[in-house]
């Protein structure tokens, strides 16, 4: 197991870790959380044997094998298949000795070495890197394309997919998510969940934290501080701590009565719809966990609009696209203030391209689209922190805006984005990437938009400031399109959602996880045009039979009844496994949610957290990790026999 024993660790003047003491065992996850700066990415140095503890000790076992995903990608002429496989220095090294000994005519050599070789998977290999490849996002013709083809973004997929498929005792994930989209961050999540060995992750998305670990390492004042269970059980037990210690009671208060007026006002119009419960459920749970974020240095809102016309913005029949290349058809919406809309879709299907229409940054090649005077936009994407003065500072960004401001009003404004002190006169150039982000948001939040147009927000903003803008946007009284891999941001702002799919924008009757179950079910099936709801997995497979079946009959009228029949029934029988298999696995689909539920009923009982009854909680955290495996494990099942259904489906239409 990894030790950490009395361990004190110094940057500079900075005291990051002070006599800290913690043990992770083998095949164990944990997620390493705390606010930037506090030192995270220097334990992972630190385990990496990059640098060396100023008192006490790191110690890793002996013989791990300790990977993590590189931050620098040269722009190679390698294709993008071949860079992922050059991760594995040993398999690649292994190939060159075979070349060697071959070119010697070394019989003994290359039978040892093809053995090896073997053991390595090398046979295999550039099967698993197209799996990896695909997982995040990348399309079979970009996998020979040479790696300098690719933007940063993809870059750094590359050098993740690089970590993913080498063998490893030891995961150091650094921020996995932030250069990926939801499809690939679902993906990833399934990809860890099957991982068998042991997992340290730095990570500012609550929803994969929760996901992908059992343990939690908290940097708190110095030290170090395990918990057990994901990031939801974290806040329950560190919340009730500090509850006890709680100096700012009435302020609590107050965000717990904007929090009790905000959810009542949503009940009062939702409808029943699952995803609107779903919602609801989550705003209910912030109210537990605000002690957790009360010590919070970020602290802003969004002001009311100006005007509030409406409709903001309508559309009909618009087509957008790029000159020939049309992405999205036939788009029909209207987009009134109150509007709280989450994008759904694959990576391409046309996200951004429908964020930067109603940007204004691309034109509709036809259709009707007008907005309202007095339309106010506030834009925040990942190419506006590209434009910023790199010479001005934070200050002087917000003082060109409006310049009636005092300097007084500027720093307080800014100082709720964590702009203090000098930090609001420092120039932007060498701000980390989280600074940048947070002074974009402050732009956006500072012009008072009526229409506001998130894409990807979150990325390199840290738990406390993903919290603050999940609170602010909760008030947000214009409308909002926002495109996020963040889960938890999606369901706690979001009203509805629209998938983005086959050239359409249409509303997706459903919460995240059923569009996590319509993932599954689009890639096993490779249909994904026009799948708006979840259907019921029976429904599915009777519609398969019933799809092959009327094919069948319409173009092979040649084939008389009684063969036909005698094919169907004989179809039906060889493929009865597969529809059992789908209808137990439902079964204990149902069954795994349903103690799920119940767990997570007993943790939300705030006297669970007491100390006299810490043997109970740690049976109820080791129980609801140990269903959320299971339920996993039932879900890949139920996919892979979805998978050979349909695979049988399809074999039948070929055979009539």
């Amino acid at each position: 197991m990894i030790q950490i024993q009395n361990l004190s660790l110094q940057r500079g003047v900075k005291e990051l870790i002070k006599q800290a003491n913690v043990e992770i065992y083998p095949g164990h996850k944990a997620a390493v959380i705390g606010p930037n700066g506090c030192g995270k990415s220097t334990l992972f140095g630190l385990l990496r044997g990059e640098i060396q503890p100023d008192m006490g000790d790191c110690l890793v076992p002996k013989g791990w094998h300790i990977v993590s995903v590189a931050q620098e990608t040269p722009g190679t002429d390698r294709s993008a298949i071949d860079y992922a496989i050059d991760g594995d220095a040993r398999l690649r090294q292994l190939q060159t000795d075979l070349v060697k000994a071959e070119m010697s005519h070394n019989g003994d050599k290359i039978g040892h070495l093809h053995d090896l070789l073997a053991q390595t998977g090398a046979y295999d290999v550039e099967a698993r890197a197209s799996t990896i490849l695909s997982g995040l996002g990348f399309k079979n013709e970009q996998l020979q394309l040479p790696v300098s083809h690719f933007s940063g973004g993809w870059r750094m997929r590359l050098n993740l997919a690089q970590a993913l498929l080498c063998d490893s005792d030891l995961l150091l994930l650094d921020e996995p998510t932030n250069h990926l989209d939801l499809d690939a961050v679902i993906w990833l999540e399934t990809w860890i969940q099957r991982y068998k060995g042991t997992l340290l992750l730095i990570s500012h998305d609550k929803s994969f934290i929760d996901a992908c670990v059992n343990n939690i390492v908290s940097f708190e004042q110095q030290n170090l501080i395990s918990y057990s269970g994901n990031y939801s059980s974290y806040e329950h037990q560190r919340s009730e701590r500090m509850r006890l210690q709680a100096s700012e009671y009435e302020k609590q208060e107050r965000k717990k009565a904007h929090l009790n007026s905000f959810i009542t006002r949503f009940k009062a119009k939702a409808s029943k719809a699952k995803q609107a419960q779903s919602r609801v459920k989550q705003l209910e749970k912030m109210q537990d966990i605000l002690p957790v974020h009360q010590t919070s240095g970020f602290q802003f809102s969004f002001k009311p609009p100006e005007k509030l016309p409406n409709p903001l913005v309508r559309m009909e029949e618009v087509q957008v696209g790029y000159a020939d290349n049309i992405i999205l058809k036939q788009v029909k919406m209207n987009l009134a203030p109150g509007s709280r809309i989450g994008l759904l879709g694959k990576n391409g299907a046309g996200k951004s391209t429908f964020i930067k229409l109603l940007a204004g940054e691309l034109q509709p090649l036809r259709g009707e689209y007008a907005t309202s005077a007095g339309l106010t936009i506030g834009y925040f994407a990942q190419h506006q922190v590209e434009l910023l003065h790199l010479e001005s500072s934070a200050y002087e960004h917000v003082f060109r805006l409006d310049k009636t401001q005092t300097e007084q009003q500027v720093r307080d404004y800014l100082g709720g984005f964590g702009f203090q002190g000098n930090d609001a006169l420092k120039a932007v150039a060498p701000m980390s990437g989280g600074e940048k982000a947070r002074l974009v948001l402050a732009l956006v939040v500072f012009q008072k938009p009526n229409l506001l147009l998130l894409d990807e927000p979150t990325n390199h903003l840290d738990m406390e400031m993903r919290h603050a803008l999940t609170f602010a946007l909760q008030a947000f009284e214009g409308a909002m399109v926002l495109v996020s891999h963040d889960r938890f941001l999606l369901s706690t702002v979001c009203d509805e959602f629209y998938l983005v799919d086959a050239g359409g924008v249409n509303v997706f009757d459903g919460d995240l996880d059923d569009y996590k179950k319509w993932l599954f079910s689009a890639a096993a099936s490779n249909k994904t045009a026009d799948k708006l709801t979840t259907a019921s997995t029976n429904n599915v497979t009777t519609a398969i039979v019933q799809h092959s079946e009327t094919s069948a009959q319409k173009a092979n009228s040649d084939v008389d009844k009684k063969t036909r029949k005698r094919m169907e029934a004989h179809f039906r029988q060889t493929t009865k496994q597969f529809r059992d298999v789908i209808s137990k696995e439902e079964k204990r689909m149902e069954t795994c949610n349903q103690q799920l539920s119940k767990l997570e009923t007993e943790l939300s009982d705030a006297s669970l957290y007491d100390a006299e009854n810490k043997k109970r909680l740690n049976e109820v955290l080791s129980n609801q990790a140990g269903c959320k495996v299971e339920l996993e494990a039932i879900e890949l099942s139920w996919l892979d026999a979805q998978e050979q259904l349909e695979a049988a489906s399809a074999e039948f239409e070929k055979s009539l």
